[in-house]
């Protein structure tokens, strides 16, 4: 199924809610253990898969071993040291993180949905030392496509995103799973 626009253009606008949770560890100790449980996407695999022409179900099975909690680190990257050399004291990495194969249940009804998958997520430490996790509320995104199927995977992915904190013992947001 394909959405249709009428015309050349079309325009929406929406409501996003952006979820910042106080962590209670160092920067760096959230941040190994969200490396951990987010790991990097396996590049190589899955273009040997690609190169190979698998089957779908395949992929699942590959994608389920790379993401033991739901998700797949796709890029990161530490602004940090950049930031610093204007003279700011605060800590930040940035992460795109998802699941190519959730992602798919969208993406058949419109590919636009890549624009907010993966997930835009980061790990800030304020100037006072303060750690930080933030990230959209995933069914707040996906919610503005207007098609019922992705509104429905905007929320699995509310759930698991609140699974995953639960698993990095940082507070889950109400919102995740009253969605």
């Amino acid at each position: 199924m394909t959405q249709s626009l009428n015309g050349s253009l079309e325009t929406v606008s929406h409501q996003v809610a952006r979820l910042t949770i106080r962590i209670d560890d160092t920067f760096d100790g959230f941040r190994n253990r969200y490396e951990q449980a987010v790991p990097v996407f396996q590049s190589e695999r899955f273009d040997s898969l690609i190169d190979r022409g698998v089957d779908w179900q395949t992929v699942q099975e590959a994608t389920a071993e790379n993401a033991p909690h739901g998700f797949i680190r796709y890029w990161s990257h530490d602004f940090s040291s950049l930031m610093s050399l204007a003279g700011d004291g605060g800590r930040c990495v940035e992460y795109l993180m998802g699941n190519h194969t959730v992602a798919e249940k969208m993406y058949r009804y419109d590919p636009a949905i890549l624009l907010y998958a993966p997930l835009r997520t980061a790990i800030v430490e304020y100037a006072g030392g303060a750690t930080w996790f933030t990230v959209d509320q995933p069914s707040t995104r996906f919610g503005s496509f207007d098609t019922p199927e992705i509104a429905a995977v905007g929320i699995e992915l509310d759930r698991k995103l609140a699974a995953l904190l639960e698993h990095l013992g940082a507070p889950v947001p109400a919102a995740l799973i009253e969605s």
